[in-house]
């Protein structure tokens, strides 16, 4: 692993965390990040590798990058594009400020004290010039058009949150780290997953000797990215010259009026799953690299979904409102998904214990039969060492109970794991949750066990580090891993290339993105914004559930392991729960008794989910192509075909980019005039 790669790396993630903000919130494209395949990354990798890669080779060959080095940058790259986005910045600030000014705005804050129960330090605190800390961030500090200098923004103000934070952040960061480390040989020589994403990344890549990768002389491979790319192309003109062409080349077809034949499907909401959805090539490449039985699953999913609150609708079962609100709230929505996941996580588990079991005795220190390559060794200890350097950083600074810390943090690895999973066996390189680690122990303890205080802060801690896992720091690494493997890169040191570039890519994102909320302000209206206030509403939620029920002044009264004595389990939820685990595992292990059984357990992950919904129509269309040419074609057509889908996803990543590079050139030359929003991705 060279020095360049690693330099080149910091570079990347620097760029990403600090141009992020710009893209999506100034300049309103596509969102630089987005998902788990960030269209930035891959469209800026098939342009360099198709047109500059071999441009520095014809200057100077010793210029061009190894296949080595390129994986180490990419890694690197992905892992920052956890930072910028959703998963962080995205909400980080705003959460951490606008309480402040909500506590005057919202009826009942004041009146219940919600804001004595922040811990110390974990707001930001605007009392020494609420003026210019609070107020400009919220309506922003330059006039006009000029912008603000650097040194204005009230850097000193932010210093205590960020020191509250940050442990917190990079010691659940650096477990999940090192427990991609440990997977990693599990699910790539073990279990065989087919990884798409890095199999895609993999084809572009430049040959051993450096020369260009076959798939650019491919003319099927150039066909279809042409195509893909023509299509966005033509899309993104026409909303710059509308009354020059012929009007927008639609992507999905309205099927809403469907939804009417099936009353069941109807009151299950189907006339809204049915309206017009996109189709998104990528998908449709991914779904053509995957088993049957994956792509099927993952297309009539959300169909099943919709069939299946329809008939609970029929008998009078709601959806939501059992006690709380999404994202925190218990619902049969969250429990489920949450029993889903954490039944893969079981099925994850024993597939691979005897490994798993190895790695953790000879980090422990004791002997194994098994051979464990040192990599996976020290990603163990260094999951341990983050998990209780969270649980004691969150106990001391923060007052949370050392087993909800520990129990919260183990929460969000198990889920970001199970994430990882599915970006590695099925390349769903969009995917959303329903409920949170705090919203399973909320049902599991009950608000009288937890207390007030106990669940503003869990759900502080899910704002922050668990809210819109759709960047997910774990799964960026995890096909990192299998990317670099290939290309024989020693994975301890790039484990330790990757904790720089988080390092490098936090201290350069949160003052870029301070700057920018300080120098124009925020729109306090935006539903990002808003979502500053829900830990608190929901907090207030319950205190006044509890006040009504005469518990609320020994609510959270016991403290330490006693709390789980007093805990009071919702039973609805925990069946629920139980039904998502049991049709996880029930799926699963009927795959392995049968090996031609038709569909796979992912299916509970993502039914009734936003992201599901998204890609459903994708997936089956792409499930119905595989299908056809395996039958029709055999599997030599099969092979044949795989550059032509490896091009609708450069096509489309490259239709996604390109309008970012001509918006950054239009808003420079026009001196600041912002361009036309332009998005093909979901949002």
């Amino acid at each position: 692993m060279s020095l360049r790669a690693v330099i080149l790396g910091l570079l990347g993630a620097a760029f990403v965390c600090s141009y992020t903000y710009f893209n999506d919130w100034i300049m309103r494209q596509t969102m630089f990040v987005g998902n788990l395949m960030p269209i930035s990354v891959y469209g800026l990798l098939v342009i360099f590798l198709a047109l500059g890669y071999p441009l520095l080779r014809r200057i100077r060959q010793g210029m061009a990058l190894r296949p080595s080095e390129l994986a180490v940058v990419v890694c690197m790259v992905l892992a920052s594009c956890a930072i910028p986005g959703s998963n962080l910045l995205r909400l980080f600030t705003p959460s951490i400020m606008m309480p402040n000014r909500f506590e005057h705005t919202e009826p009942g804050w004041q009146k219940q004290g919600v804001m004595d129960l922040v811990p110390e330090g974990m707001l930001v605190d605007p009392s020494p010039d609420e003026e210019r800390i609070l107020s400009g961030f919220t309506r922003g500090l330059s006039e006009a058009d000029d912008h603000i200098a650097f040194s204005e923004v009230p850097w000193s103000a932010w210093i205590r949150p960020m020191l509250f934070w940050i442990p917190l952040l990079l010691s659940l960061w650096i477990a999940m780290l090192g427990l991609a480390t440990v997977v990693h040989r599990q699910w790539s020589d073990h279990e065989h997953l087919p990884y798409p994403i890095a199999t895609f990344t993999k084809s572009l890549f430049p040959k051993a000797d450096g020369s260009k990768s076959p798939i650019f002389s491919n003319r099927m491979f150039w066909i279809a990215l042409g195509f893909v790319f023509a299509i966005h192309s033509y899309n993104y003109l026409n909303l710059w010259f509308p009354n020059y062409l012929l009007g927008r080349i639609p992507l999905g077809v309205d099927w809403s009026s469907l939804a009417e034949l099936s009353d069941t499907f109807a009151k299950g909401g189907g006339k809204a799953f049915l309206g017009f959805y996109t189709l998104y090539f990528t998908v449709i490449a991914v779904a053509y690299f995957l088993p049957s039985e994956v792509s099927l699953s993952l297309g009539i999913g959300p169909f099943l979904w919709v069939f299946f609150t329809g008939t609970l609708a029929t008998y009078g079962i709601g959806q939501t409102g059992w006690q709380g609100n999404w994202p925190f709230g218990i619902s049969l929505s969250s429990m489920l998904n949450l029993g889903a996941y954490f039944a893969l996580l079981g099925v994850i588990i024993y597939t691979g214990r005897h490994y798993y079991s190895s790695v953790f005795k000879r980090a422990a220190g004791f002997r194994t039969a098994q051979h464990v390559e040192p990599s996976a060794v020290g990603g163990a200890r260094v999951f341990l060492f983050g998990i209780v350097f969270f649980t004691v950083f969150a106990a001391v600074f923060a007052g949370l109970d050392w087993p909800l810390a520990l129990l919260f943090s183990l929460g969000c690895v198990a889920v970001y794991l199970v994430m990882s999973r599915l970006l590695a066996e099925t390349g769903l390189f969009f995917i959303v949750t329903f409920g949170t680690p705090a919203t399973l122990l909320w049902a599991i303890m009950g608000a009288k066990s937890l207390g007030p205080q106990m669940m503003l802060i869990l759900f502080m801690f899910c704002i922050v580090m668990f809210y819109d896992p759709r960047e997910a720091l774990m799964p960026y690494i995890t096909n990192g891993l299998k990317l670099a493997d290939e290309f024989k890169v020693n994975l301890g040191k790039l484990s330790i290339a990757i904790a720089a570039a988080l390092v490098v890519g936090l201290a350069v994102g949160i003052p870029v993105v301070l700057y920018f909320q300080y120098d124009k302000g925020i729109d306090v209206s935006s539903w990002q914004i808003q979502q500053a206030k829900v830990p608190f509403n929901e907090v207030i939620n319950a205190m006044q559930r509890l006040d009504a029920q005469g518990q609320l002044e020994e609510a959270g009264s016991v403290t330490g392991l006693k709390r789980f004595v007093q805990a009071a389990p919702n039973g609805q939820a925990m069946l629920t729960f139980a039904i998502g685990a049991g049709l996880v595992i029930v799926f699963s292990g009927m795959r392995l008794r049968f090996t031609k059984w038709p569909l796979h357990p992912v299916l509970f992950l993502v039914w009734g989910t936003y992201a599901g919904d998204c890609f459903a129509q994708s997936f089956i269309l792409g499930w119905i192509i595989k299908t056809g040419i395996t039958k029709y074609g055999g599997a030599s057509i099969y092979q044949k075909l795989k550059p032509l889908m490896f091009g609708l996803i450069a096509g489309e990543m490259l239709g996604g980019v390109v309008p970012m590079i001509v918006s950054l050139i239009y808003f420079l030359v026009t001196g600041g005039d912002l361009p036309k929003p332009f998005m093909i991705m979901p949002t």
